[in-house]
């Protein structure tokens, strides 16, 4: 027999802060570029068509001594039943053995890591100097998007919320937000850390919905979206120069959320090049023919390894189409069980 730990979502949250999983998260585009951080073959089946699925992400991460896996169900009729639609569970193994490590709630890991992403994106490809952010997508994702955004880049001061369906929610979320990201995102850290001040005074600005996306993009440097739409949300005439933007929504294939023909004017990067062509933001633009598969110019680990260069001008229009990938989850899972052996949290059953 041996240990394995068990975390659920409650307890993931108490072991994962931002900053750190951003750090993380950057080191696994890191691996991944230089070859010892890999993908296997996506695993999809559909129990009923449109009702019910599963899908299993996985990979391994030679350097960190693990590999493992992602499992996401969907199933529709859990609504009827009072259950979550999508259940997500994680399992971590030792690379040099093969036992299992842990077995984690897949829902905050997912969370973290996914926000960590979109920031990775704005902090290697906005202009250094960018002050407004936009946040297109007022749901569950919205919230990691704009907390690890705020903790990664240093000069934004106001954050704008628009939420294409449902104005009413953009208020609501905006008015909230400032007290969620300090009770989500700083709980961990001692009030008289370094990091404390220096998060809870990035998380010190101003917040508001905005109704008209046109004007919002307009006036934005950096634009994240994070929505299931399938058609494009922000169209290529509202875009200035300089712009970033983090793709985060299109994870699927005929998902869309920004109009195809920015791709001609932009600099574009993805977190894995066939799954952003088969499901990312960057299918549609490429079917269309207004963009060639061989303009993406490389994975965000070249730039962050410096084999690929991304902005080179404050007038560049960037993309980073992040459709999120195994490593991600392997990462941040292996990061909570140690930090949660550390603080003695979750349980540990013997196999």
């Amino acid at each position: 027999m041996y240990p394995i730990r068990i975390l659920n979502q409650e307890q993931t949250e108490k072991v994962l802060d931002m900053k750190t999983v951003i750090a993380d998260i950057e080191e696994v585009y890191s691996m991944k570029s230089r070859g010892v951080g890999k993908l296997f073959p996506l695993v999809f089946h559909e129990f009923e068509p449109g009702a019910a699925d599963m899908d299993i992400k996985s990979g391994l991460l030679e350097e960190a001594g693990i590999f493992g896996l992602k499992l996401v169900s969907w199933f529709s009729g859990n609504a009827s039943i009072g259950m979550p639609l999508l259940t997500g569970t994680v399992m971590v193994f030792d690379i040099s053995t093969g036992k299992p490590l842990g077995l984690l709630s897949a829902e905050h890991l997912t969370g973290m890591r996914t926000g960590a992403a979109g920031a990775i994106g704005a902090k290697r490809l906005a202009r250094q100097d960018s002050e407004n952010l936009l946040m297109v997508g007022a749901g569950h994702q919205a919230k990691y998007q704009i907390a690890a955004s705020l903790i990664a880049l240093d000069n934004i001061k106001k954050v704008r919320i628009c939420d294409p369906l449902d104005n009413a929610n953009a208020a609501s979320f905006a008015a909230k937000i400032k007290s969620v990201l300090t009770g989500s995102f700083l709980s961990g850290y001692d009030t008289a850390s370094e990091d404390y001040r220096a998060i809870a005074e990035k998380f010190n600005i101003l917040f508001e919905a905005v109704e008209n996306m046109q004007s919002a993009v307009e006036d934005s440097d950096v634009i994240i979206t994070a929505t299931p739409s399938h058609k494009p949300l922000i169209q290529c005439d509202w875009v200035r120069e300089g712009t970033h933007f983090s793709c985060i929504g299109a994870d699927m294939t005929g998902k869309q959320e920004i109009d195809e023909r920015i791709f001609s004017r932009a600099k574009v990067f993805v977190d894995d090049v066939e799954q952003a062509l088969n499901v990312g933001e960057c299918e549609i633009p490429v079917k269309k023919g207004v963009m060639a598969k061989e303009s993406i110019i490389g994975e965000i680990g070249d730039l962050i390894c410096g084999i690929k260069e991304g902005r080179s001008s404050d007038n560049d229009i960037t993309v980073f189409d992040s459709t999120g990938i195994a490593l991600q989850d392997l990462m941040v899972a292996s990061r909570a069980l140690k930090s949660a052996e550390e603080k003695n949290i979750g349980s540990v059953v013997e196999l």
